[in-house]
């Protein structure tokens, strides 16, 4: 007897996004399922330093599926978004100064 399989679907949110849907075993964890993806490699992604969640929750590599689960793969951060809106205002106040 087989054993029991789950349609899932692996999400890549990077440029470009990409999508595959599967069916993976039931006991299928989520590195399991992007590594039967084949979007890591695709991408030349390391996992590591990737963040991965279903529906938009934050999960870990290790964390098991369920049946219609969207894995998701997300790119690091390039910058913190925190850092880049204090450059924005600290540049704003500059040419204010200038202004007539």
């Amino acid at each position: 007897m087989e054993a029991a399989e789950i349609d899932i679907e692996v999400v890549y949110v990077g440029a470009p996004p990409a999508v595959r849907a599967l069916r993976v075993a039931a006991t299928a964890s989520v590195l399991d399922a992007i590594s039967h993806s084949g979007l890591a490699e695709m991408a030349r992604l390391d996992l590591r330093r990737c963040g991965v969640g279903i529906f938009g929750r934050r999960v870990s590599l290790g964390d098991g599926l369920h049946a219609g689960d969207r894995v998701e793969i997300y790119e690091p951060l390039r910058a913190d978004p925190k850092a880049r809106r204090r450059a924005r205002a600290r540049n704003a106040r500059r040419q204010s100064r200038f202004l007539p």
